[in-house]
């Protein structure tokens, strides 16, 4: 059965709807960054995505090419995941999505070096016919965190951060958003599949002590 990163690692991808602290340790990513509305069609954002998959199933399936990575074994592509800010505003404005800093991720096994990322930059972009440059291996450190499982749409994603934002306070904790720790979102369903009242996100804030 192929290794799946929702279900070997719960306390990373599958928090409850309440506010939880958890250490995170470092990850790889495959990642590609954009400014602009995420909701636009046709957009940076939506390019964005088609690359980081593009690339990730490129890697999933290279045991099935003529190139062999060191330690190989078969996975299933972990969920998108995204580090949204907006400049100069604390917090988010989600009435001024075209304001958005982001920058998407999609998480890659310990095996895939850089230079497996590489080969499967140049591979994509050959097969699916897609400029895959602006992709970059991305390493994240980011350590100490509270996250929840926010139920329904991004739009109503105020309310469930002022939860977690009040149990941060009440446990001696603060937030600690910067230029580089920031908002993170794991995205666990499709929207384009599934109603927003149904769609599933973990949200992941960086903290410290107060």
């Amino acid at each position: 059965m192929a290794f799946d990163f929702k279900k070997e690692f719960k306390e990373f991808y599958l928090p409850k709807n309440k506010a939880e602290i958890v250490t995170i340790p470092q990850m790889r990513y495959a990642a590609v960054r954009g400014k602009g509305n995420p909701n636009e069609a046709g957009g940076e954002y939506e390019r964005a995505v088609g690359i980081l998959y593009a690339i990730a199933y490129t890697l999933k399936m290279s045991y099935k090419s003529d190139y062999k990575i060191d330690g190989f074994f078969e996975y299933v592509v972990p969920p998108l995941e995204g580090f949204w800010w907006q400049d100069g505003i604390d917090g988010v404005n989600y009435a001024d999505k075209s304001s958005f800093n982001w920058i998407s991720v999609i998480r890659l096994p310990d095996f895939v070096m850089e230079k497996d990322f590489d080969w499967a930059v140049g591979s994509a972009s050959a097969k699916k016919k897609i400029d895959c440059s602006a992709a970059e291996y991305l390493t994240i450190d980011e350590g100490l965190c509270v996250q929840i499982m926010h139920s329904g749409s991004y739009d109503e994603e105020p309310a469930t951060i002022k939860r977690m934002d009040d149990f941060v306070h009440a446990n001696g904790y603060e937030n600690d958003i910067s230029e580089k720790r920031l908002h993170h979102e794991i995205y666990l369903s499709a929207p384009r599949k599934s109603a927003p009242e149904k769609w599933k996100t973990v949200i992941r804030h960086p903290i410290r002590k107060s």
